[in-house]
C-alpha cells in the first residue's frame, strides 16, 4: 500500500522505515527542509541502532522517499499517519496538540479521495473526534475519510525490533472500511503471529496512556521500596528478584534507580492526570507516581551532600547523559537535573556519554561542564563518580584504574549496575539505590 508519514521525528521516521521494510511504499514528509535534506543524504537526525541501514536499503529499493511537500504526500497515499510531536504544555501538563491539529487541517485541505488519517502520535482520549471535526470542516464534505488511532509502543534503542516483533499492535477504528484498510497495512505482522488488536477509537487512545502510566508506576513503586531498604535494611535487588518470580507481577521495570525520563513516561503520566481532571477523575496513584519520580531524580545529589557535607570545589565525574542506554535522547534525563543541581552546589562536573554529548552541549550550554572523550578521561582528579545511565560499557570496571585516575574514592551508582561487595573490597565508598 501507499503510506505517508507526516513528521520525521522518532516515531515517524522509525515507523515509516519499518513500514517500507514490510513492503509498503512510504513517503516521509516534514516541513523541516534541513532535516529532509539530511535524510535524502542518509544522515539520521536521531540515534537508533540499525536505522541508517534500514533507511538506505529501502531508499535504494524505491520503497522509501522523503519530501517537504505535505500536499503530495497526502494525495499520493492511501493512508496518512500523523506522527508529529505532542510535547507537554508546561503550563497545564496536558499534551500540546497544535501540531496534530495542523496536520488534520492539511489532510482535510488536500484530501482527494477516501483515505484514513491515522493518529500515531500519543494523544489524549477524545482527540480523534476533534481531528475528525477539523478534517470535515477543511474538506467541506467532498470526500469520505476515517480517523484511526494506532498508538506506538516503541522503546528507544530497540525500536526497530519492537516494530517488527511487537507485543501487540493496537488499532482503534470506527468503520468497517477503516478496519479493512488497516488490516491490509498490518497483514504481514498478523501472518507472523503478532497480535493485531482492533478496538474502538477511544479505547485505543486510552491504552497508550494506561500502558505507559502503569510501567511508570512500577518504576516509582520499586524506587520507594529501594528508599525503604536503605532506611530499614535490605537489598532492593533481592527484593525485586523475589517479587519478579510472581507471574502476576513480573520482573520487568523493577530495577530501582534515580527515576524515569525520556519523551514518553513523564509527559504521558502528567497528561493522563490532566485529562482525568477534565472528567472528574483524580488519578491519586498517578499523582504519587509523578511526585516520587521527581524526588528520586535528586537522590544522587542528596547522597553526595551527605557524603561530603559541602560540594563546593568537589569534582564529580558523571557517566551517562541520555535518559536510557542505546539512545541520544536527553529529554527529562535524570542526569541533567543532577548536573544542574551539583553545579548550583559549587561542584565542578566532568561528563561522558557514548552518544548523547552533542545534545547535552546544546541543552546545558550555559553551564561550565567538561565533556570528556572517554569514561576514563572523565575520572581524572574526580572526588566521586556518579553513574546515571546504565550503558553496558559502564557495567564492567577496572577498580585499580579508577583508583589511579580518581582523587577520591566515592561511587554513587544511580542505576545499581555495579556490585557493592566488589567495590568496597577495592577500597571504594559505594552508594547504590537501596542496594
Amino acid at each position: 500500500m501507499k503510506l505517508a508519514f507526516i513528521g520525521t521525528g522518532y516515531v515517524g521516521l522509525v515507523t515509516g522505515a519499518c513500514m517500507a521494510e514490510l513492503g509498503h511504499t512510504v513517503i516521509c514528509a516534514d516541513i523541516d527542509e534541513d532535516k529532509i535534506e539530511m535524510l535524502k543524504k542518509h544522515v539520521m537526525p536521531i540515534y537508533e541502532l540499525g536505522l541508517e541501514e534500514l533507511v538506505r536499503r529501502n531508499v535504494k529499493e524505491e520503497r522509501l522517499s522523503f519530501t517537504t511537500s505535505i500536499k503530495a504526500a497526502i494525495q499520493e497515499s492511501d493512508a496518512v499517519f500523523n506522527a508529529v510531536g505532542t510535547p507537554e504544555d508546561k503550563k497545564t501538563g496536558q499534551a500540546d496538540l497544535q501540531y496534530v491539529f495542523s496536520v488534520a487541517e492539511s489532510f482535510g485541505k488536500y484530501l482527494n479521495g477516501y483515505k484514513v488519517l491515522v493518529n500515531k502520535s500519543t494523544v489524549p482520549v477524545g482527540t480523534a473526534q476533534k481531528v475528525s471535526d477539523i478534517v470535515r470542516k477543511e474538506s467541506k464534505g467532498k470526500f469520505g475519510f476515517d480517523i484511526v488511532s494506532n498508538p506506538e509502543f516503541l522503546r528507544e534503542g530497540a525500536a526497530i525490533k519492537d516494530f517488527l516483533n511487537p507485543d501487540r499492535v493496537v488499532v482503534g477504528v470506527s468503520s468497517e472500511q477503516a478496519r479493512m484498510l488497516m488490516e491490509k497495512i498490518y497483514r504481514s505482522l498478523a501472518r507472523a503471529g503478532r497480535p493485531v488488536i482492533f478496538t474502538d477509537v477511544k479505547s485505543a487512545e486510552i491504552i497508550k496512556y494506561a500502558s505507559n502510566s502503569f510501567l511508570a508506576t512500577k518504576i516509582s513503586f520499586i524506587n520507594e521500596i529501594a528508599n525503604f531498604c536503605e532506611a530499614a535494611g535490605g537489598n532492593v535487588k533481592e527484593v525485586a528478584k523475589g517479587m519478579g518470580y510472581d507471574a502476576r507481577i513480573g520482573s520487568r521495570f523493577l530495577s530501582a534507580g534515580i527515576g524515569y525520563g525520556g519523551s514518553c513516561f513523564p509527559k504521558d503520566v502528567k497528561a493522563l492526570i490532566q485529562t482525568g481532571a477534565q472528567y472528574g477523575q483524580a488519578f491519586q496513584i498517578l499523582r504519587a507516581v509523578d511526585t516520587v519520580n521527581d524526588a528520586q531524580k535528586m537522590r544522587p545529589v542528596e547522597i553526595l551532600k551527605k557524603q561530603f557535607g559541602s560540594l563546593e570545589g568537589k569534582k564529580i565525574a558523571v557517566w551517562g547523559l541520555s535518559f536510557k542506554p542505546r539512545t541520544d535522547d536527553i529529554r527529562e534525563a535524570p542526569a541533567l537535573l543532577a548536573i544542574k543541581a551539583l553545579v548550583l552546589e559549587g561542584a565542578s562536573i566532568s561528563v561522558f556519554d557514548p552518544v548523547a554529548v552533542e545534545n547535552t552541549k546544546k541543552e546545558l550550554r550555559a553551564l561550565p561542564i567538561e565533556y570528556a572523550k572517554s569514561s576514563h578521561a572523565a575520572l581524572k582528579g574526580a572526588d566521586a563518580l556518579l553513574i546515571t545511565t546504565e550503558w553496558d560499557e559502564f557495567r564492567t570496571v577496572e577498580y585499580a584504574e579508577l583508583k589511579r585516575l580518581m582523587k577520591g574514592d566515592v561511587i554513587v551508582d544511580g542505576r545499581n549496575i555495579l556490585d557493592r561487595n566488589e567495590a568496597e573490597a577495592e577500597g571504594f565508598v559505594y552508594h547504590g539505590i537501596g542496594a
